[in-house]
């Protein structure tokens, strides 16, 4: 199967997570799946203390279970209202791949949406976007009255007509009358933009005084009413020679430089909606300063929104692309906060008096913090200077993408009058970006493939079909020459992409013979090491503990092949962790660039490969060592009072996130607490018995945390919450990967006889838990595991605050949570064997 990235920036279910609140009854779930129209039904929460209008959401058709080719058309209501929705094509690959429905929802507002196939998809919406090209016809082509003595002509004549898609030829240029207003538009019932189709390039903004579609009847008179109020509203930016309204171009020698020069340009109207519409520039052979290539810009909007989002697809490589609003006198330049998360959205904006009219205009462009390279200014702009990602979704492609927002708000449409209420909206916008609606999704696909009782095949048909969903979708992707998926860049030799879902795969092996799961350990673990036992893409001096992970896998592949250059390549990460930095009491830093600081996951990252190793070749002489890692961790992480675990500590106390008394970073992250579990069970397994006292302070810590785990075990769901001890607030949700952490660690506990088999129940609740909230099943017969926090760490504008928590996104199938889950099932098919 090709593994599709979704281009639309919307509110896709594969970035999504539990909404707080509670779920359906599972009775009630199961009548509505004796409804032959009954899709689905979701649960969304508000995760913001502010209100959400018109908050899009994407539902793809892949998670509703329903077939890729699905035509028909979807209905959304709950008890009070029927929602408007729309097919769309988010990839913009011309196949319809799922639905976007709008929703308002006030300050933590929980709403209930059930999705059902529309037996009248007659159902009348009302149309707040559009996007269009119009070009003049019957008329003829003429010499220009402005260039006449260029190769440039002017249309003269003729009526306009609305198209699907247009390439003007060599011979049109600015003012040649013959596109309506110069070039596509696109309009929400907020505002509208134009983007000049010619060497100008620049974008412009239609201020709006009707929330009714306008641009249809703009243009038709020439191109100066515009320039006046009308009764829809007019023209309202002069953009002259910047990039106008969220415009972009290369960033190059310290200088923007437009897209002046292209062998064509075409536009293509991939969609004209009620809630969503959607174009496309095609430049083709765009010459620019650093070489000539082919670049898609797609640009769309979404019902009661001000912003569109732009995303550029570049054929080849370019290191920096500015993207800039028009710096008019007068203005001020706004910057959002930049000390955040790299997934975390910010601004630069600019806030005066600069419409046409002479009203308050403010203008704004969002990205990512990770693609920010710089905010600058020229004569003409103020500038976010943006570093485009990899794109890779057929690996071995070299393009490039880069995606953002920008924005307009003119007084007399938004009501906006000051800088401070400007601020404001800002603020909300970059969070709304952020931080997504936490939905839960109960679908018929899902609920019927789940009725199944847990038995220990149950348990291990699930480890199996998620391995194979994953085989199928883009695990030989992470192998060295291949391209990580989640990341968006070269793999590297990492804890969870070359350690632990490898090693997980081999464990499936292991359970049921089947040698095609153990392929992963040469095939991905394998890849990175060469002859002579050298890692690529690893650093030693970096003394990174998570680069120390994949060598159990390494350690696996030695036990298999026999070959030396596996066990050169474990001498190596053996190597690193004999050098590595270490408090004073002779705990491991996380890294070395993490000066003093010792984190929870770091524990699971170096101890089990320490141990494996030491057995195999120091006679166990390292055991001590593991366990004094346990030790401190217990000493300065744990809190007595709840028996959690913060996610870290600085020796120092000096780290931004670090209480200045106790070191310790404020919250209780639950995956954090699943990597020291697993890390108890699987250092547990490899002390031997014989060594009763090496091994009670680990059994110690086990028993206190499974007490800890079971109290702070979801009632409803028998899952647990990305912050531990703050369920149901605001924000908060119910989290895969911990869940998953906790339930192997559980099962292999009870199975190990390191904790009372009084947790059986609290253990398979815990399964059960895992299937019925986060998995869903796909019509093609694949599964996918939901609501999986992508990452979290401390520093770098990390802050460890519980905002920063809820910040970070919320992904579909990424290892640190599938391997877990896998895991897990295999855990319970051995406690219930």
């Amino acid at each position: 199967m090709k593994f599709k990235l979704s281009l639309l920036s919307l509110v896709s279910l594969s970035s999504l997570s539990l909404m707080t609140g509670c779920s359906p009854d599972k009775s009630d779930l199961m009548d509505k799946t004796t409804q032959d129209n009954w899709i689905a039904t979701a649960e969304i929460h508000n995760p913001s203390n502010f209100d959400r209008p018109d908050q899009t959401l994407f539902f793809s058709y892949y998670d509703l279970g329903l077939p890729a080719s699905f035509e028909q058309s979807l209905l959304f209501k709950n008890d009070k209202n029927q929602f408007s929705s729309q097919a769309i094509d988010s990839d913009f690959d011309g196949d319809m791949d799922g639905v976007v429905v709008t929703a308002s929802m006030t300050s933590g507002e929980t709403l209930t949406l059930d999705a059902f196939v529309a037996s009248d998809p007659r159902y009348a919406a009302t149309k707040r976007t559009q996007a269009e090209i119009s070009l003049k016809v019957g008329g003829q082509w003429q010499p220009h009255s402005k260039y006449p003595d260029t190769q440039f002509e002017e249309y003269v004549g003729g009526e306009f007509s609305n198209v699907d898609s247009v390439e003007p030829e060599s011979k049109y240029t600015d003012h040649s009358n013959w596109l309506r207003y110069e070039g596509p538009g696109i309009e929400s019932d907020k505002v509208g933009y134009r983007v000049y189709l010619d060497w100008r390039n620049g974008f412009d903004i239609f201020g709006k005084l009707t929330d009714k579609p306008v641009l249809q009847n703009v243009g038709f008179d020439g191109y100066e009413s515009y320039h006046h109020e009308q009764p829809w509203g007019m023209d309202i930016l002069k953009v002259g020679s910047s990039l106008g309204s969220g415009g972009f171009g290369l960033w190059h020698k310290e200088q923007v430089e437009r897209i002046t020069k292209a062998d064509s340009r075409k536009v293509t109207i991939n969609a004209n909606g009620d809630l969503f519409s959607a174009f496309t520039i095609n430049y083709k052979g765009w010459q620019s300063a650093v070489g000539k290539q082919n670049l898609d810009a797609h640009i769309s909007m979404s019902a009661g929104s001000h912003l569109a989002n732009i995303t550029l697809d570049f054929e080849q490589p370019v290191e920096t692309i500015a993207a800039g609003i028009v710096k008019h006198p007068n203005t001020e330049l706004i910057t959002g906060d930049m000390d955040i998360t790299g997934k975390a959205y910010s601004y630069i904006a600019s806030w005066g008096a600069q419409s046409l009219d002479g009203n308050m205009l403010g203008m704004a462009v969002f990205f990512k913090k990770e693609t920010l390279k710089q905010v600058t200014s020229d004569k003409n702009n103020y500038l976010a200077i943006l570093t485009p990602k990899g794109n890779q979704q057929i690996y071995n492609k070299n393009t490039q993408q880069l995606d953002y927002y920008f924005a307009a708000l003119w007084q007399p449409e938004s009501g906006i009058d000051n800088k401070e209420a400007f601020t404001k909206y800002l603020e909300q916008q970059a969070e709304r970006l952020t931080v997504k609606p936490r939905v839960r999704l109960k679908t018929k696909k899902s609920l019927a493939a789940k009725q199944q009782k847990l038995t220990s095949k149950v348990a291990l048909d699930w480890a199996i079909k998620l391995a194979d969903s994953e085989l199928n979708r883009k695990t030989y992707t992470y192998e060295y020459s291949g391209w990580d998926i989640n990341r968006r860049r070269l793999p590297k030799f990492e804890y969870d992409i070359v350690g632990l879902y490898p090693h997980t795969l081999n464990r499936i092996t292991e359970a049921t013979g089947d040698k095609k799961y153990q392929d992963a350990l040469t095939k991905i673990t394998g890849s990175f090491i060469d002859e002579q036992g050298n890692i690529k893409r690893f650093k030693k001096s970096n003394y990174n503990i998570d680069s120390v992970a994949p060598g159990r896998a390494v350690l696996k592949l030695y036990q298999l092949t026999k070959d030396e250059k596996y066990k050169k390549a474990a001498d190596l990460l053996r190597q690193q962790l004999a050098e590595h930095p270490k408090t004073k009491e002779g705990a491991f830093w996380h890294k070395k660039k993490y000066t003093s600081q010792v984190w929870l996951d770091g524990v699971y990252m170096g101890m089990p490969f320490l141990a494996e190793y030491s057995n195999k070749f120091e006679n166990g002489h390292s055991l001590e060592e593991v366990v004094k890692e346990f030790t401190l961790t217990y000493k300065y992480l744990k809190d007595q009072q709840t028996g959690y675990y913060y996610h870290a500590w600085d020796e120092q106390k000096q780290q931004g996130w670090a209480d200045k008394n106790t070191g310790l970073s404020p919250e209780f992250w639950a995956r954090g607490m699943g990597w020291l579990a697993m890390a108890l069970v699987d250092v547990l397994d490899l002390i031997p018995e014989s060594e009763t006292e090496l091994r009670l302070p680990l059994i110690k810590m086990s028993q206190e945390l499974a007490a800890s785990l079971k109290v702070s075990q979801d009632s409803e769901t028998g899952t647990w919450w990305q912050v531990l001890d703050k369920p149901n607030q605001l924000g908060n949700y119910r989290e895969s990967s911990a869940s998953a952490m906790f339930t192997y660690f559980l099962a292999t506990a009870i199975d190990a006889g390191i904790i009372s088999d009084d947790y059986k129940d609290t253990t398979l609740k815990a399964f059960n838990g895992l299937v019925n909230e986060f998995v869903l099943v796909h019509d093609n017969g694949e599964i996918s595991l939901t609501n999986l926090c992508y990452v979290a760490g401390l520093g770098f504008g990390r802050d460890g605050s519980y905002q920063y928590y809820m910040s970070e996104p919320v992904v579909n199938n990424d290892p640190k949570g599938t391997a877990p889950f896998m895991l897990a099932a295999l855990a319970v098919h051995d406690l219930l064997k």
